[in-house]
């Protein structure tokens, strides 16, 4: 029982190294990974939002919006940091149209399911994490093609009522469920609530798995400039995020989800829109490819950070 007890133990201490292994063997070994289809993700992240809701309570989410400021300065912090970010990265590297597209994208997308998990992992404030995904990804389909026009000139269509679908199949049924389970068969949340970190990890790593050996080719042929671009941004993000809730002088757990929402974009969301709005410009879709990939691998290692962060406080 011991042993049973130390590996949960184990894949937290070393989330990271076990996500970028994953990583690096998906990217160079694709093929047997393949078997691993894209459409799996959402049913993974499922798993994990439900996983989150059942270390939740119905007052966490009542207590952000009877004081809603930290969702209005999050989703004001979301469309103007990333954004700006973006576009000087991208003159900063003079990359050429297609890839300023792509990486222009990144950065106008509200935060991804992606964010909440690491904010899980990272001890945060899950319920703010997840409220503060929920509004920017409401706002995406006025904001991410406003934006993106008002920068590159160009028009992008976000379906809304995806979109919204999605928010509530992926996020909010699965929490609200964990909820109450957790409300109503509190001993046996109790019972299993230390293996629920390992088993996000777990599902992490498949969709790491994923995500790269379907996008491997894209990956390699991107180059080495755009790989630092996307890691800049990203990085930007969280220490943007971090000094915004530093600047609004909010507890260690508000700003952890802070950090990691505003760093964390929904690069699916990003790639799917350069595959539609730039068809005959394949390359504006690569940055948002690399970017689902590289935000799961610092998000783990920022996990780790952040976990004893909260621990010295």
């Amino acid at each position: 029982m011991d042993k049973l007890n130390k590996i949960p133990e184990f894949i937290g201490k070393y989330m990271a190294l076990i996500i970028l292994i994953v990583a690096f063997c998906s990217l160079f070994f694709p093929n047997y990974f393949l078997f691993i289809k894209t459409s799996y993700i959402n049913y993974l992240l499922m798993v994990i939002m439900f996983g989150m809701g059942l270390t939740l309570k119905s007052k966490d989410f009542v207590l952000i919006f009877s004081h809603p400021k930290e969702i209005i300065a999050g989703s004001i912090a979301q469309y103007t940091i990333m954004p700006a970010i973006a576009i000087g990265l991208s003159s900063l590297f003079h990359l050429d149209s297609a890839l300023t597209a792509g990486v222009v994208l990144v950065g106008t997308c509200p935060g991804g399911t992606a964010s909440n998990v690491i904010t899980y992992l990272s001890k945060g404030d899950i319920a703010l994490s997840v409220c503060m995904t929920s509004v920017n990804t409401l706002l995406a389909p006025i904001l991410t093609p406003l934006i993106t026009y008002m920068i590159l000139k160009t028009t992008v269509e976000t379906n809304i009522s995806a979109m919204f679908i999605g928010i509530i199949n992926v996020i909010l049924i699965p929490i609200i469920l964990g909820i109450i389970i957790n409300k109503f068969f509190g001993n046996f949340t109790k019972k299993i609530i230390k293996v629920l970190p390992s088993i996000s990890v777990i599902s992490i790593c498949i969709i790491v798995a994923s995500v790269v050996s379907h996008n491997a080719e894209k990956i390699f042929s991107a180059g080495i400039i755009i790989l630092i671009i996307v890691i800049l941004h990203n990085i930007s993000g969280y220490l943007f995020g971090f000094l915004t809730g530093k600047i609004l002088r909010l507890n260690v757990e508000k700003t952890k989800a802070f950090s990691i929402e505003i760093g964390m974009q929904n690069s699916g969301l990003a790639t799917s829109l350069a595959n539609t709005a730039f068809p005959l410009i394949p390359e504006a879709a690569v940055p948002g490819a690399i970017f689902s990939v590289w935000h799961n691998i610092s998000g783990a290692i920022l996990a780790q950070i952040y976990k004893h962060w909260q621990n010295k406080e």
